[in-house]
């Protein structure tokens, strides 16, 4: 017999049990002194759950901040009307004028119109919700005396910290960047992103993911409210004309657009690939299709000229942004603007496919100017913006939010990758981002939705 022990674990349970006429099969009686799990109304609270969710939803809350700045818009545009009113000598200006006014006053009352329907479908939505809610949260406390193993007290816990931890990390990002000030633009250095601070769905709704919009980096005169907006309406890649709109309100709404088009057909020789494109003096930037040069169409003349970049620069998603679950389809050359004017960021094989900055003079033809090489790895970078002469990069952190993580100083040469400013995301991705000098915000397009970001500096 072998030397080794052997241990017999015995679980004694007392059973009550019955001996079958045969003698050989035994029924066991175990009796649960807990009452049955309450099956139908835990169906019934994912059912409440479910039609409360498609009551509510970001696109209808959408719709109210959509109306309530377009109210905002034209209520400002009227009162610069009256004011042109009141200095006018002409009196067949002074009819013109007044009329235009009344047309306005009539669109404001159209929209005061809609917010009211809109703001009553919302209470009444809103009580029935905070009725359901009651109804479920009821429901959800009866429910949990089933929990004996207290798992819904140990994820409340866990979520608990993980909220703590999200606050203490946001509280970081706030500090001030390791990243020495500009100095020259009067700003200071940037500390952080606020915001968002407009968010809507395109006119075009979800139909399209990828494009690009925002100002007149250095409009003409009377020109300085316009917006412009390009979406890639082939493949999320392709774009071939230009959309216009008067005013914010008037974008927001998707009223009286003024289309421009590139060219008749698209793809075709000079339309848009890829989503990174900023508007400059009545110029449209933008990479041209299927080759390493940055056209530049003039939105009056319809003509167009281009510069060529360095024989080596990827194009074509050679070097596109991106991050690990997915890359930024014909990201490859990323335009650019600041106070200073107009910047084309992309990436070559002779610098190992690190980013290189470019500026871009814009005379007709454009030129090339003065060039920056840095150390960064353009396809770990899901998008890139300048202020005041220093590029910054973002990478993807998770659904809810970018992170700015580095920084080049064209001036200094400096270069920083533990930038830790944050950016609340409306959607999972950011297409397009660009900043504009003149309102200091920052324009993004994401996931088909138009959003802007305020820059606080210190």
């Amino acid at each position: 017999m072998s030397q080794s022990h052997i241990f017999i674990l015995m679980i004694v349970i007392p059973l009550s049990f019955s001996q079958s006429a045969t003698g050989k099969e035994c029924v066991c009686d175990l009796k649960n002194l807990d009452p049955p799990f309450p099956k139908d109304e835990l169906t019934k609270v994912e059912t409440a759950v479910l039609k409360c969710i498609g009551s509510i939803t970001s696109e209808k809350m959408t719709d109210l901040d959509r109306l309530v700045l377009g109210l905002q818009q034209r209520i400002k545009q009227l009162e610069d009307d009256v004011v042109m009113l009141e200095k006018a000598k002409s009196n067949l200006y002074a009819a013109v004028s007044l009329r235009i006014i009344e047309l306005e006053f009539a669109e404001i009352q159209d929209l005061l119109n809609k917010l009211n329907r809109t703001t009553s479908d919302y209470h009444h939505q809103g009580v029935q919700a905070a009725a359901q809610l009651d109804d479920m949260k009821g429901a959800m406390v009866e429910l949990e005396k089933f929990d004996k193993m207290q798992v819904i007290k140990k994820y409340r816990e866990n979520q608990m910290k993980k909220t703590l931890e999200q606050c203490k990390d946001e509280l970081k990002a706030s500090s001030p960047p390791p990243t020495a000030s500009p100095g020259r633009c009067g700003l200071g250095q940037m500390v952080n992103v606020a915001g968002p601070r407009t968010s809507s769905i395109t006119p075009y709704s979800t139909s399209y993911a990828y494009g690009a919009w925002g100002r007149d980096m250095k409009p003409a005169p009377g020109e300085e409210n316009k917006y412009w907006l390009v979406v890639l309406t082939s493949s999320n890649v392709y774009g071939y004309y230009v959309r216009q709109y008067s005013t914010l309100s008037t974008l927001l709404l998707g009223l009286g657009p003024k289309d421009t088009y590139i060219s008749n057909s698209n793809p075709t020789t000079n339309t848009i690939q890829g989503p990174n494109m900023v508007m400059y003096a009545n110029a449209l930037y933008y990479n041209c299709y299927y080759t390493s040069s940055i056209c530049q169409f003039n939105m009056t003349t319809r003509a167009i000229s281009t510069v060529a970049l360095p024989s080596d620069t990827g194009y074509n998603n050679k070097f596109p942004f991106g991050h690990l679950a997915t890359s930024y389809s014909y990201t490859d050359m990323d335009l650019a603007t600041d106070e200073s004017g107009v910047y084309v960021i992309y990436a070559t094989t002779s610098n190992f496919g690190n980013v290189v900055i470019s500026k871009i003079e814009t005379s007709n033809p454009p030129v090339l100017g003065q060039t920056w090489k840095t150390s960064l790895y353009k396809i770990t970078a899901t998008n890139t913006f300048m202020v005041c002469g220093v590029l910054y990069a973002t990478r993807y952190l998770d659904k809810e939010t970018e992170q700015i993580f580095y920084s080049y100083d064209t001036k200094t040469k400096e270069e920083r990758f533990d930038l830790k400013i944050n950016i609340k995301k409306m959607q999972t991705n950011i297409e397009f981002l660009n900043y504009d000098p003149r309102d200091h915000l920052l324009y993004a397009f994401s996931d088909a939705y138009i959003v802007t970001y305020e820059l606080i500096f210190q």
